[in-house]
């Protein structure tokens, strides 16, 4: 019987949550290579160029690789022959207290998102626990860990279905996969569940994603098993779809598929799709008695040096002086350097926003968006020398509903996040002769680094959601919606996936 130390378990869960916060699984680093090499949209391959350079900018900084540090997902596997030293902490406990002291961790502290209450106060927990733990008893005298952050732009665009026992999975994913839109950031993976009930399938999408990618060497090998095949067939349609890296329209939405399926009911075909973004990030170890886990850094020359250029074509904004007559000449598509001041926002302080207008009350000091720019972010505490800690875009889609408002009664002139926005809002955006505009998503230490000032200037007791005023230097983003209502999430995809055709028909 193997005895397994408490203290060794929480300390190895604090080190691979710090580990993974900076260090992208390099089976993921070399998928998006290629995908960088074999890109032929250009703001696509800009987009991938972007999200590897953050990439080694993270490792070699030991700063994570995005702003939403995640939910933490633990699958713990627990050998029958294994006994603990302690019995007076639950695994789910052990789990959370190894999460509080990686998210607390002076030198590299995590943004903390979780909230209590989901249905009602919804107050952060301040730690990021509670975590999500799934436990199994397996047969041996090993504790296997698998764990994962796992950011809210992709866990919520998690789909579950009951399809019948004849319906077509592959059907269903495409019908499925273009609805999601942009909001967790391709090129990643998609992790499908199939079998057992709805719970259970979802349990086995999330774990799919746990797994290495090695779509290549399947291809390789030919696929055998209905899973495999299933697998190939998916990687091979849904990357012919053309959404393309951040939904910008190009060659790679997904660098892998991964299925997992267990038996289910005669009458049930319970399935499940959860995909992983551009900061995907999961780790795997042992326990065997012997200590805790030994995590072994990646050398910085197994990423690729991969460098990224600005084209003769970028437009040089100073947020300070513009003015709406200026945002009228942006076309969708054109690359743009921010550099003066803007305002930062995400769900809460847009609620907060919206109640205080609806009562009559002016907005508090330092608040006025009139011609001003808004940015959706809720960034990473700064270390050291920082001005602010990795800040990258957040999901705009979850601001829709306020940005009517937004621009219609606070002059708001722009805004800045990540992923596409609805049909209503690109009118609003048209109406108002306003612009959106997109940055990265899954480089938010690059970002990070084009703020060079950073103040909280209202509703601090928000925290990460708090409203900030940033100024920046050439921060680089992309005219998503120009003041015509021209949208390049609903034309890049498109264009690609004729373009696609084509190259699959010569």
């Amino acid at each position: 019987m193997t005895v397994i130390r408490q203290q060794d378990f929480i300390d190895s869960i604090e080190d691979a949550l710090q580990y993974i916060s900076f260090y992208h699984p390099l089976d993921f680093v070399q998928a998006l290579e290629k995908a960088y090499h074999k890109e032929q949209n250009q703001a696509a391959k800009d987009a991938i160029a972007q999200i590897l350079i953050n990439s080694r900018m993270s490792a070699e900084g030991n700063r994570p690789i995005c702003q939403d540090t995640g939910i933490v997902t633990c699958f713990v596997k627990i050998g029958m022959d294994v006994k603990w030293d302690k019995t007076d902490m639950t695994v789910q406990q052990m789990v959370d207290e190894g999460t509080r002291r990686a998210y607390l961790n002076p030198h590299n502290p995590l943004r903390a998102s979780i909230v209590a209450d989901p249905a009602g106060a919804r107050k952060n927990t301040q730690d990021n626990t509670p975590s999500v733990v799934h436990i199994d008893m397996i047969p041996g005298h090993h504790v296997e860990v698998a764990i994962a952050a796992k950011g809210g732009g992709s866990e919520n665009k998690t789909k579950m279905v009951m399809l019948n026992p004849s319906d077509s999975v592959v059907e269903w994913v495409l019908e499925t996969l273009p609805k999601m839109g942009a909001g967790w950031c391709p090129p990643g993976m998609l992790g499908i569940g199939i079998g057992g009930t709805a719970e259970k399938a979802a349990v086995l999408a999330k774990e799919a994603l746990m797994e290495p990618v090695d779509i290549q060497d399947l291809l390789e090998k030919g696929a055998e098993t209905a899973d495999e095949k299933l697998r190939v067939e998916l990687y091979d349609k849904v990357n012919k779809l053309g959404i393309g890296a951040q939904g910008l329209g190009g060659l790679t939405t997904v660098v892998d598929v991964k299925i997992k399926s267990v038996a289910t009911h005669a009458a049930s075909k319970p399935v499940v799709m959860i995909p992983n973004c551009a900061a995907t990030r999961h780790v795997h170890f042992h326990l065997d008695g012997s200590g805790p886990a030994v995590l072994t850094p990646p050398k910085l020359e197994d990423w690729p040096e991969v460098t990224w250029e600005l084209g003769n074509n970028v437009r040089r904004v100073n947020l300070d002086t513009v003015t709406p007559a200026d945002v009228l000449e942006w076309k969708a598509g054109e690359t743009v350097l921010l550099s003066g001041k803007m305002l930062t926002g995400r769900d809460a302080a847009h609620k907060r926003i919206a109640d205080m207008l609806a009562k009559g009350e002016a907005l508090p000091e330092g608040v006025d968006f009139k011609n001003r720019f808004i940015y959706y972010v809720g960034p990473v505490d700064a270390v050291g020398s920082e001005v602010v800690g990795p800040a990258g875009p957040t999901t705009a889609t979850r601001m829709d509903k306020f940005t009517d408002m937004m621009l219609g009664q606070t002059g708001l002139l722009g805004m800045i996040g990540k992923s596409e926005r609805g049909d209503k809002t690109v009118e609003s955006i048209k109406e108002h002769k306003a612009v959106y505009l997109m940055a990265v998503g899954g480089a938010a230490y690059l970002v990070s680094k084009a703020i060079k000032k950073s103040r909280v200037v209202a509703f601090a007791d928000l925290g990460m959601e708090a409203i900030y005023e940033f100024d920046v230097e050439d921060m680089p983003v992309t005219v998503a919606v120009d003041s015509q209502g021209n949208n390049v999430h609903k034309q890049g995809p498109a264009i690609w996936k004729v373009k696609i055709a084509e190259l699959a028909n010569n």
